[in-house]
């Protein structure tokens, strides 16, 4: 990914944060000779002293069989964004885009039913944390755990984390601050978190 140096984040505290709260990711690869998108939850976790995200995919999906033989992949998650118009400056220039993203590679090992279905509960437990009612994955009955098997269950050690900030930290405190007052005024949910992570990156 290109990043310019300016929106170059390398605050592993923040990368695995938004990792962690923009779970739902794009998993990318080579399938059947061309470039494969799957949009599914991964999770990060941590293991012996290494990175991996944990995740699954239907066996119906080509890229379920393309794991086999090729375990290098891109796994792209997305951070809150807005339009920048360039109105809210107080000189003429271009409008741009604020955005977080990261971009983790890695390599990709398929795990065995059992673990696969110990990786289920752990998304599950994630997931179902704010349920008034949480389902667990312990509690379903043999029945409905068929369909784990139409899973490929994998995890991926990560080898490289690339992660950008583009918060308009090349404005000035005035057009930056104003930046920030339009952006609250929108009434988008996109926009008012960009407009907090900007405050939280120049307060």
């Amino acid at each position: 990914m290109y990043i310019p140096d300016l929106y170059k984040n390398e605050n592993q505290t923040e990368i695995e944060k938004l990792i962690h709260e923009n779970g739902f990711a794009v998993l990318v690869n080579q399938t059947n000779g061309k470039l494969w998108a799957t949009h599914i939850p991964l999770l990060l976790e941590h293991k012996n002293d290494k990175q991996f995200l944990v995740g699954h995919v239907s066996k119906l999906n080509p890229q379920a069989e393309s794991f086999k033989t090729n375990d290098d992949v891109l796994a792209i998650f997305s951070g809150s964004h807005s339009y920048i118009s360039s109105s809210w400056y107080d000189h003429e220039n271009v409008p741009t885009w604020n955005y977080l993203a990261v971009h983790v590679y890695g390599k990709l090992k398929l795990h065995s039913y059992e673990e696969s279905i110990e990786a289920l509960k752990r998304l599950v437990d994630k997931y179902e944390a704010k349920s008034e009612n949480p389902v667990r994955v312990e509690n379903l009955s043999e029945k409905t755990m068929r369909e784990a098997r139409g899973i490929v269950s994998f995890e991926i050690e990560i080898t490289a984390i690339e992660s950008v900030k583009k918060l308009s930290q090349n404005r000035d405190d005035k057009n930056y601050k104003n930046i920030i007052s339009e952006l609250e005024k929108t009434n988008d949910n996109q926009a008012i978190e960009v407009a907090k992570e900007m405050k939280k990156n120049r307060p």
